[in-house]
């Protein structure tokens, strides 16, 4: 015999179980449970809360009870105590810090970027995102082995390559090869300096600009030399990272790159 229950009140009858109520304090990073729609709380008033998105999109919605996800659990949403943050922390990026976030699983797209010295200065600016993104970045040593790293990678669907190369111009052996590997989901995208160093804004170091080193002589030997700095470009290397606090530090033309490949590998 089939076997019955003995609670038969309907399931919409049946009082729903409590949830845990958490205060929407600036910087808590909630799903809406009805649209989907994740980020990082930036504002509650008014029985409301503003979300902000990794992109920057801002959306309004009601602190209804088992309104949000957080960690995936239904939550309810209340106003913070008076005296919290009333801003959201930052990365050195720019976006909203995610206090206590673990490494998402690594993804299986890839970001290579040219010279460790680029590597370097993409982990410390947009090492917290890549790690709650999933995203590995891997150093590329040169982009003459680059077709065969795409060969080997095989990009696809679920595994997109994104690449970051130095001095990616009209008509260079750089932008020839790029190219030749760029797909719908291979993306190799550069800036215009010859090094990465450039990248750094100036001011940022104390100094007016970047030396103009003659053709034929190694430039970053050249901009030691005509800025007085010992010629060790290792060192000349630190001292110009110390000096890189946040991504305005940098030249947008770099900043829209890093952010390009970083959107189109994360992209669903």
């Amino acid at each position: 015999m089939r076997q019955y229950s003995p609670d038969l009140t309907p399931p919409w009858k049946k009082p729903q179980q409590p949830v845990p109520e958490v205060p929407a304090e600036p910087g808590l990073v909630v799903e809406e449970a009805g649209t989907g729609f994740c980020g990082a709380v930036i504002r509650c008033e008014a029985g409301t809360v503003t979300l902000e998105d990794r992109f920057g999109k801002h959306r309004v919605f009601p602190m209804e009870p088992r309104g949000f996800l957080l960690e995936g659990r239904a939550v309810t949403l209340i106003r913070p105590s008076a005296g919290g943050p009333a801003r959201p922390a930052r990365t050195a990026s720019g976006s909203v810090a995610v206090p206590g976030a673990r490494a998402r699983v690594a993804r299986a797209g890839r970001i290579y970027v040219e010279g460790r010295h680029d590597a370097e200065l993409v982990e410390k600016v947009w090492g917290d995102d890549l790690r709650i993104e999933g995203v590995v970045v891997e150093y590329l040593e040169g982009v003459d082995d680059l077709p065969s790293i795409v060969d080997s990678f095989a990009p696809g669907p679920d595994a997109r390559l994104g690449v970051l190369v130095d001095h990616l111009v009209p008509g260079s052996k750089e932008w020839r090869i790029a190219g030749s590997v760029t797909s719908d989901h291979a993306l190799v995208v550069g800036h215009p300096y010859i090094d990465i160093w450039e990248a750094v804004k100036p001011s940022s170091l104390g100094i007016e600009a970047w030396p103009r080193v003659p053709r034929g002589q190694d430039w970053k030997t050249g901009v030691c030399r005509a800025l007085g700095w010992p010629e060790n470009t290792g060192a000349a290397w630190q001292r110009i990272l110390s000096g890189v606090r946040s991504y305005k530090d940098l030249e947008p033309e770099l900043l829209g790159r890093v952010e390009e490949l970083i959107d189109f590998v994360t992209a669903p």
